[in-house]
């Protein structure tokens, strides 16, 4: 497999750690970015100065020409990508009786059809079947998907299921292809996306109370899991969502 990664809306959060532990583990990194383009840029000008070697690929990967373009580019900038790391999403929340038109369309793209536009790009690159020397795609899901998420959750919750349900029908796919996909579902982890539900210091509350361990996540204990998924040390976890939320 090549030791060149993608992880998309890597600009932030949980993607810019993962795509920082790549970097030093010896990965050519596309950091993906949407519309946080100086942080993007930060973050491939903070691997470079620590030895590793990263790009910054500006696209809206709920679009496939978009998506196909950012392929393209890292295809230039690096080769063949051997990992995908779909983890571009927006968190929701809104009831449903008062979605207004396009709320609901707009988190799918984000968080579903992102992750299938993504994923077929890579599949063309990766499968034996196309003449790659395989890979491995890890698909960002949440505890969302079984638990039903937070307030206003729905949209969100069920976009998390869908891409429980696409990581084990991929699986069943491209496995014979060289390709092992799975999903990390990340439970209450410390990042800035949790601003829509009151912030951070409402989130460890919640933790304290609700998860086993007592305590909330961090970006750095999901970029640890996502790594080991896409290793060698991985070659038999195959179709499978991790979860990494404390035993919540």
């Amino acid at each position: 497999m090549g030791k060149v990664m993608l992880v998309t809306g890597a600009s932030r959060g949980i993607g810019a750690q993962i795509a920082r532990l790549a970097a030093r583990q010896g990965w050519s990194v596309g950091v993906n970015y949407h519309r946080s383009a100086d942080a993007a840029q930060a973050l491939v000008r903070e691997i470079a100065a620590a030895g590793g070697q990263a790009v910054a690929l500006g696209a809206d990967v709920s679009r496939p020409e978009e998506v196909e373009r950012m392929f393209g580019a890292l295809d230039q900038a690096f080769g063949r990508v051997g990992a995908l790391i779909n983890n571009a999403g927006v968190l929701a929340s809104f009831r449903l009786a008062d979605a207004a038109p396009g709320q609901l369309e707009e988190v799918f793209r984000a968080n579903v059809f992102s992750a299938y536009y993504c994923a077929r790009e890579a599949i063309r690159r990766m499968s034996t079947r196309h003449g790659g020397p395989g890979g491995a795609i890890l698909n960002m899901s949440s505890v969302a998907s079984r638990l039903g998420g937070l307030g206003g959750g729905t949209a969100y919750a069920g976009s998390k299921g869908a891409i429980d349900s696409l990581t084990l029908a991929l699986a069943k796919e491209v496995g014979g292809e060289g390709i092992r996909v799975n999903a990390l579902r990340p439970g209450l982890i410390e990042t800035e996306i949790h601003s829509v539900h009151g912030g951070l210091d409402q989130m460890r509350a919640l933790a304290r109370q609700s998860v086993p361990l007592g305590r909330s996540g961090t970006a750095q204990e999901v970029a640890e899991v996502a790594l080991w998924a896409v290793s060698e040390g991985a070659s038999y976890v195959h179709g499978t969502c991790i979860d990494v939320a404390g035993g919540r």
